[in-house]
Formats: structure tokens, sequence, C-alpha cells
């Protein structure tokens, strides 16, 4: 009878360390994103033993959650006379940080100074600010982990955290203060409130768990690369690790009627037009899934639901928009631009779409009409003979294979022919003067820019531009110094055409200058 009791008692030791190897819950990997501050007293009504309790309770409870940036992240402050951040959000990425911290964690000892913390927790550490705050948009949780004695004027810095969206749970080891208690968590009390011995803590492991998981769960379906006829959608891998699919429906909004619009949200599915919406289905593994087959300008509501016997998941749903249909041509563009030529280029390319491009131009006001086809393939075309400081209206037409035609037109200025100067002669009157002549056998001329400048150490200033008129083909330059560059260029209605240039040599120089026609 003896041995058989033995036996009984050493298999009880030895199955305890067992169950507490137990492998962490699969499903809450990958489930959540939230930042998580643990307020635990360490004073001096806490012992050694509660503390060390408390701290195990912690390591468990904590242990399943995947860690990080846009995961979960977790911070500790301890309560005492002088109450300290242990660690704050951006400390640990990685459990074992995080094991090993809490195993290494002292209390503080001292008197229960958890307002003083409470001010920390809000100033310092929950309020959106700073890298190792926390991050904005994401919920914010606070667990504060009390042994329930003299815990303060607590209600009102607790109702101050829960007005700017902290979520508020309370664990208590005593049983004192309940009034007090069920005043600062945040709603619903019997899943955000716990009394507790210190010896059973492991009895609420898996209701706090799943009470904070309900808060910080990661329930988001995000839509990108949204085009014409496709989308993508975007979600956290909830089932990562579980038996089990997800199922996609998609389909388009009612725009009247008695359906729900495109409200979006968790949970619930708006209406989505009859029989209209389609089904895929995605691996448990999956985080993305490409929606094809869309109509263009059309809003879409597409559902998510996570299918698992292993665990229960609300269903997701978001609202998109698809792009509106680019026919083409949608824009067009001029290069190649001359006197009596220039390039016109179209697009998008969509030779799928399209038969063939109709091509027009003709002259402003009232010019000749030109027209000629392209096939579907091309998207560009040079236009030749065009007369030269012209204005053209240039209209491309695309015929669809569905029958629907698009034009588009733009106007197309050719550039003003600006003939260079024939030839300029400078021939020496004096010491000083020079005789300038020029030829030009271009119209529409409107004139000629002249300018000549000293060279060779002359005097700084010694520069002069003038200008003459279209009849003048020649003038006389006077006291001007010893080495002076000579350039005329003819003037028309746009620009200036190239110019000729030549150098006047004289044995002595003199300070004043001008000109004579």
């Amino acid at each position: 009878m003896e041995s058989r009791v033995l036996t009984w008692m050493l298999l009880c030791v030895l199955l305890r360390p067992l169950a507490a190897q137990n492998p962490a819950p699969e499903g809450v990997l990958n489930c959540c994103e939230g930042d998580v501050l643990f307020l635990l007293d360490s004073s001096g009504s806490v012992s050694s033993y509660e503390h060390s309790r408390m701290l195990t309770f912690l390591s468990e409870l904590l242990l399943p959650f995947s860690l990080g940036e846009d995961q979960v992240r977790i911070g500790l402050l301890q309560v005492g006379t002088q109450p300290r951040l242990e660690f704050g959000f951006g400390t640990y990425s990685t459990q074992s940080g995080l094991q090993g911290a809490l195993k290494n964690t002292k209390p503080l000892r001292g008197d229960t100074n958890t307002v003083e913390a409470l001010r920390i927790a809000k100033e310092s550490v929950l309020r959106p600010r700073a890298s190792d705050e926390a991050r904005a948009g994401l919920p914010r949780v606070l667990v504060w982990l009390t042994d329930g004695v003299k815990p303060g004027d607590v209600i009102g810095p607790m109702a101050e955290l829960r007005e700017e969206g902290v979520a508020v749970l309370v664990v208590s080891t005593g049983h004192g203060n309940y009034q007090v208690l069920r005043q600062v968590v945040s709603p619903p009390i019997e899943s955000n409130l716990y009394f507790v011995d210190i010896d059973d803590l492991s009895i609420i492991t898996e209701d706090l768990r799943d009470a904070i998981i309900e808060i910080i769960r990661a329930e988001r379906m995000n839509v990108r690369d949204v085009s014409t006829n496709s989308a993508t959608l975007n979600w956290r891998p909830v089932l990562s690790g579980l038996n089990g699919y997800y199922e996609i429906r998609f389909g388009p909004v009612l725009t009247g009627g008695g359906g729900d619009g495109g409200a979006g949200g968790s949970g619930t599915s708006p209406s989505t037009g009859g029989g209209h919406h389609q089904r895929i289905t995605q691996s448990a593994d999956s985080s993305t899934a490409r929606l094809t087959g869309l109509k263009p300008d059309t809003t879409y509501t597409a559902t998510l639901t996570p299918e698992s016997n292993d665990q229960a998941f609300n269903m997701l749903s978001v609202t998109f928009t698809t792009q509106p249909e680019v026919l083409s041509p949608a824009v067009v563009t001029l290069s190649e631009s001359g006197p009596t030529s220039v390039r016109v280029s179209w697009g998008p390319s969509q030779p799928d779409q399209i038969t063939s491009y109709y091509i027009e131009y003709s002259a402003l006001p009232r010019g000749k009409l030109h027209a000629f086809t392209v096939g579907r393939t091309q998207n560009s075309t040079l236009l030749r003979d065009l007369q030269p400081d012209t204005t053209y209206l240039v209209t491309i037409s695309a015929r669809h294979t569905s029958g629907t035609e698009k034009a588009m037109s733009v106007k197309v200025c050719t550039p003003e022919v600006t003939p260079a100067l024939a030839d300029l002669q400078l021939t020496t009157v004096s010491s000083d003067s020079v005789q300038v002549d020029w030829k030009s056998s271009a119209g529409g001329l409107r004139g000629y820019w002249l300018t000549w400048e000293g060279q060779q150490n002359s005097i700084t200033g010694q520069r002069s531009s003038f200008y003459l008129p279209p009849d003048s083909l020649s003038t006389r330059l006077t006291h001007l110094p010893p080495a002076t560059r000579v350039c005329v260029s003819p003037i028309y209605r746009t620009a200036r055409g190239e110019g000729l240039c030549c150098t006047a040599q004289f044995q002595s120089g003199a300070l004043a200058y001008g000109y004579q026609s």
C-alpha cells in the first residue's frame, strides 16, 4: 500500500511541470496587433512569493503571442513608493527576451503608489508619441495586477485613461475593494474583472488572454492595387497554425432598394446584389487574394470568413470602388515639332479593345481637312507637309470593338521659319569706324538686332546693342575700341534667326563710340 501511495505522489510531482510545458495555443499566433501595459503591484503589501507567482502568471499568459512592431508589444510598470517602468513597448520583440525580463524582475517594496504609476502610464507610456510609447491607431490595453490592498484614489485616473481609449482590465488576488475595482474596469465587467487566489492564477489564464485578444484582435482587411477590373485583398493570417481555410465572397453593392449599401465592417456583410457575388477560398496560411473580373467604376463589397473547427473568428468586410475605365485616346502628346511636320502620339495602348484609329487635321480657322486611318497597334503618326507658323486642329478617334467611338482633339502650332542672315561684311572707314553691310533674302522680317563688343583688353562696359528696321541692310559704327566684334541677327515674329559675326581691327582706339545708319 505504501509503495502505491509513493508511486502516485511521484507521478503527481512529475506531471505538474510537464503540464506547464504544454505548447501555447497556436490560434493566438499572428492574431493580434496592439500595445498591452501590465501594471504590477510590487509594494510592501505583496510578499516575495506572491510577486513571483504573478510574474509566472504573466509569463504563461503572454507566451503564445507573436511580438513585434506589427504584432503585439508588451510593457511592464511596477507599483511601489517610486513606481518604475521596467520595460516599454519597444524593448522586446521576441518571446525569449520578454520571458527573460519577466524572470529577472525584482519587487520594489514600499507604499502602494498606484496613482503615481497611473500618471506615468498615461503621460509616458500609453499616450502615442515617441517610438517606445503606444502606436497611434492601434488598441491600447492596461492590465492591473493588484492584491487589492489600499489601491488609493484610482477611479479618476482610470477614468481618464478610458476616455483616451485605453481598455482597462483588473486582476485582484485579494477580495476587498470590489466596488472600487468594478468602477475602473472597461465593460463588460464579467470578462474584464477577476478575483482569484494567488495560487489559482492559472485558472484565469485562458479567460484573461481571450479578453485581451478580443480587444487587440487584428480584425482588419485592406484593399490595395485597385484597377479597373481587379483588386487585392490583404489580411492578417489568423488561421496560421490551425486547420481551416478562408472563404471570400465579393460582388457589386446594391445602389438602391432594400440593400445595406456600401457600409463595410467586421461581422456583417452588406448586400452584394442578389446572385452576382463570387466565392473563392484560400488556404489557412494565406494572407492575400486577388479579385479579378471586376467591372470598372463599380463599388464592391468583399467579405472574408476564417473557417476553422479549432477556433471561432469574426467575418471581416471591406468596401472599395474600382477605377473608372480609361478608353483610348485619353492623352495626346506632341514631339519632333518642326515648321512643316510634327509627331502626334496617343494612349493608352489598347490593341485588344480597338479596331483602328482615324486621324483628322486641318489648319485653323478654315483650312483643308486631311484624314487617314492607322492600325490598332499604332500609337503615333508623323504629320507632314504642314505650313510653318500655322495652328492646326488634330483629332484622334478610336473605334472600339464594343462599337464605342472616342475622340480627342489638340491644337498643334508649327514654328515659324527663321532663316539665318545670308551675309555680313565689315569695311574699315577710319581708325575707329567701320561700315557694316549684310544680306537677307527671307520674307517676314521684323527687323535686325545688332550688337558690338570690344575685344582684347578693352575697357569694361564697351558694349552696345540696338534694333534696326527691316529695310536696313547697312549701318556705320563709329568711335569703336581697337578690336571690336560685330554681330547682326534677323528678327522674326516669334524668334530671332541665326546671326553672323565679324571682328574689326583698328590701329588705335577711342573711348567714345556710336553708330550711323
